[in-house]
């Protein structure tokens, strides 16, 4: 396939629906990834908000706080006046970051660590929803939830953590926690790695919240979908700053 026609088949991809669960982190990616692959160029304009939206069929809201996250990352730029508009920023040779410090080891490690991820941690909270939890199991995930929830952001990682290792934990099996605990392990110097986006963290919250609510009311099935939602989010912005 000619070049040419590659890049106009990804356009095509890339300014399409986006699903409307995870809009905002799958937003982030398709535009992170395309600057990052070179199909949108060095100084290219973005289409007009309201024509991106559209075409993402999201909220202008959320696609301003996606555009947020890029421009906080480097990757475009906003000019005012005549003229003016979101402009891309190729990323530029500079004193290493830390992504440039791990990409060239990430491989497939990246997608191997996010598909692990997928198919346990959700399988790890729908087996803590079929279990019968104590007035202490209760009260100990609701306080990992509101630690990860209220927490400094220096701190945010490690409640985090600690809050996916609780769940793991609850459904009994030393084993599936063991897995957890090391896939958390893989994804901490990734995600450190990546801007912190209050829109993903706001977005976190509510998926993390509505995950404790699935297992404490012992719905497996439901859990397991908003954990495989809370991943896919997540996967999506780390495969758009680092892939």
């Amino acid at each position: 396939m000619a070049a040419n026609n590659v890049e106009a088949l990804w356009a095509r991809t890339v300014f399409s629906p986006v699903p409307v669960r995870n809009a905002f982190e799958v937003t982030v990616e398709r535009l992170a990834q395309s600057i990052r692959l070179g199909v949108l160029t060095d100084g290219e304009q973005l289409p007009p908000e309201r024509e991106l939206a559209e075409k993402f069929g999201v909220s202008r809201v959320t696609l301003r706080e996606a555009i947020k996250a890029l421009r906080d990352a480097g990757l475009v730029e906003s000019r005012r006046g005549r003229g003016g508009g979101t402009f891309v920023v190729s990323p530029r040779p500079q004193r290493p970051r830390r992504t440039d410090q791990i990409r060239p080891s990430l491989g497939h490690a990246l997608d191997d660590a996010l598909d692990l991820r997928r198919v346990v941690e959700p399988g790890a909270a729908a087996l803590a929803a079929t279990r019968t939890l104590t007035a202490t199991d209760r009260a100990g995930l609701t306080r990992y939830l509101d630690a990860a929830t209220d927490c400094q952001p220096a701190g945010r990682r490690l409640a985090d953590s600690r809050l996916h290792l609780a769940i793991a934990a609850l459904g009994g099996s030393a084993s599936v926690t063991a897995v957890v605990a090391d896939v958390q392990m893989r994804l901490d110097e990734l995600l450190r790695a990546i801007p912190v986006i209050p829109a993903n963290i706001a977005h976190s919250d509510v998926q993390h919240a509505n995950i404790v609510d699935a297992i404490l009311s012992g719905q497996a099935d439901r859990a397991r979908t908003e954990m495989e939602d809370h991943v896919d989010g997540t996967a999506a912005l780390l495969r758009g700053f680092l892939s």
